[in-house]
């Protein structure tokens, strides 16, 4: 791959991440969340004891609240300065991928792997769609590249960096910041026989470092639980913070311990790559069989290849699928090893291979037809759900178009022309998405809709009460305010101006009969699609009434 097509492409698919950070709102559950206990994080200047809602917040540790509550206190408060830290470290991802892959293989695999990372969709999600994982995907494969460096170059300075991103890490999302280095590099080390790597010295201070780097966040744990036990998360009574992040919360999914159940099937996460690996999900799979097949030629103690891709990806696979509750986003940490193994077949199978067979000459027939299947959905976004799409965006998407057109007819090997029009594809597609999707579903969104009344209307936040109607996170944090949710109707006092769904109108038109409604929209949770909502004439059948309400007796 010619250098200044690589970063031709990489450039447009960063561009695209940024338009999205900008130009997307926060969309309920975990990214408004997350947001919401970082500005509360800045008001409060609780940095080791952390609240969400004013209530204690024991769930995720406390790194990416750290550095979203630093760059909004640099930026201000704004959706897309709380996205800035993990936009940064999904570049570190992208860095750490191509450098890996160059160590093992050669440029133009790294440069195939790169790309085919930054413009696997769950990259260009979570580019907008922050949570841990955003975070996290950077410190495990800044790890899993610094001890690759250290075992061929042999230089400590590459253990310290691993060691250092391990714990970034582990503040970020917990002990699996820890597992999935082990689960590359354990295996690589027991097969080539390198026995002097399973008891060296240096891990001592490895664990010391790790243990320094942690103490400020196990601190605040004790401080905050340890001190005070008893208290209620998830419904369950708390005895020791610290037990709960470095035990339950990772460990406990397979003990029974942790509180959630969800999703706890083998073949889960493999499924959901089915979306979250596109347009690479194909390819990938193919690779995969391809290197254990390698791997059985060469036998398990004669490698001649790199394994630590494969043995990574295959072994995190089975231990985060033995989990009792598993979510899409939890097998994005080692898409890195996978868009690693990708690219090496990709290299080494097509990409310079002008005779291929008729098995994978139907094979690129089989993706040219998703492409068709794609253009006419990106076609379909753009006219229907939300109106005609400004023109701007019509001529970018044309012009995306023509440039797949183009590469048809240059003199690109067949695997060339393949990967190319993915890339170009998949620019387009997320564009639709993040200046015509996104953008008009998210009003739909509770909280951004009262976020602009509020403002609108000048009301009084201190009075606003949500009332037997689902939380919105967004609201909280746009409106730089945490509002008060009462589901008790006794405790309604005159002079509230009360968010409830309609089906409530009745009872608290009981307690207040000159009430009156200020305000009257329809809801509807955006995670939640469905071709109803997104067909204009069945919408209403899917949107929820609800209204705000000033209660006067």
């Amino acid at each position: 791959m010619h250098k200044n097509s690589f970063i031709i492409s990489l450039t447009a698919i960063l561009l695209v991440y940024c338009i999205g950070a900008y130009a997307i709102p926060l969309m309920d559950v975990d990214a408004a969340q997350y947001a919401s206990i970082s500005r509360e994080m800045l008001e409060k200047q609780s940095y080791l004891q952390l609240f969400d809602l004013n209530i204690d917040y024991l769930d995720k540790p406390p790194m990416l609240f750290w550095l979203s509550t630093l760059s909004m206190k640099v930026f201000g408060i704004y959706d897309w300065a709380y996205r800035i830290p993990s936009l940064l470290f999904l570049g570190i991802s992208l860095f750490a991928t191509f450098q890996f892959a160059k160590l093992y293989y050669n440029i133009t695999t790294a440069r195939l792997a790169t790309l085919i990372l930054a413009s696997s969709q769950a990259f260009f999600l979570i580019a907008h769609d922050v949570r841990t994982d955003t975070m996290l995907v950077g410190w495990v494969m800044a790890a899993i590249c610094a001890i690759a460096y250290w075992t061929v170059e042999k230089q400590n300075k590459y253990f310290f960096i691993a060691v250092i991103a391990i714990a970034g890490g582990m503040m970020t999302k917990g002990p699996i910041a820890l597992v999935v280095p082990i689960l590359c590099f354990v295996p690589e080390w027991f097969c080539k026989k390198e026995w002097s790597y399973f008891f060296k010295p240096i891990y001592l201070l490895g664990i010391l470092l790790i243990a320094i780097l942690l103490f400020p966040m196990t601190w605040g744990l004790y401080q905050q639980f340890d001190l005070h036990p008893g208290k209620i998360i998830n419904h369950r009574p708390i005895q020791s913070g610290v037990e709960f992040y470095y035990w339950t919360q990772s460990f406990g999914r397979y003990t029974g311990e942790n509180a959630f159940k969800e999703m706890g099937y083998f073949t889960f996460l493999l499924e959901n790559m089915f979306w979250s690996f596109l347009p690479w999900i194909f390819v990938f799979l193919w690779a995969l069989m391809a290197k254990m097949v390698t791997i059985f030629k060469e036998g398990i103690f004669s490698p001649s290849t790199e394994r630590i891709s494969f043995f990574g990806f295959v072994l995190t696979y089975l231990v985060l699928s033995r989990s009792q509750a598993q979510l899409p986003h939890y097998i994005f940490v080692v898409f890195p090893l996978a868009a690693i193994l990708t690219a090496a077949q990709w290299e080494k199978a097509l990409w310079n291979n002008n005779s291929i067979g008729l098995g994978l000459k139907s094979f690129y027939r089989f993706h040219g037809f998703l492409f068709i299947l794609f253009i006419v959905v990106v076609a379909a976004i753009l006219f229907i759900p939300f109106g005609i799409a400004p023109t701007i965006l019509i001529v970018l998407v044309c012009i995306v178009m023509l440039i797949l057109l183009k590469i048809q007819f240059t003199k690109y090997s067949l695997g060339q022309k393949w990967f190319y029009s993915a890339i170009i594809l998949w620019i387009g597609v997320n564009l639709t998405m993040n200046l015509q999707f996104y953008p008009n579903l998210l009003p739909f969104q509770l909280g951004n809709q009262l976020v602009k009344q509020i403002n609108k209307e000048h009301l009084d936040k201190e009075k606003i009460v949500l009332h037997k109607i689902p939380n919105s996170y967004a609201l909280h944090f746009y409106g730089q305010h945490v509002f008060t949710i009462q589901e008790d109707s006794l405790q309604l006092k005159e002079g509230n101006w009360v968010v409830t769904d309609f089906k409530n109108d009745s009872i608290i038109k009981a307690q207040f009969p000159h009430s009156q409604q200020k305000f009257a929209s329809r809801r509807f949770h955006v995670t939640m699609l469905s071709l109803p909502f997104l067909n204009p004439a069945t919408r209403d059948q899917e949107t929820i009434p609800f209204e705000i309400i000033e209660l006067k007796k």
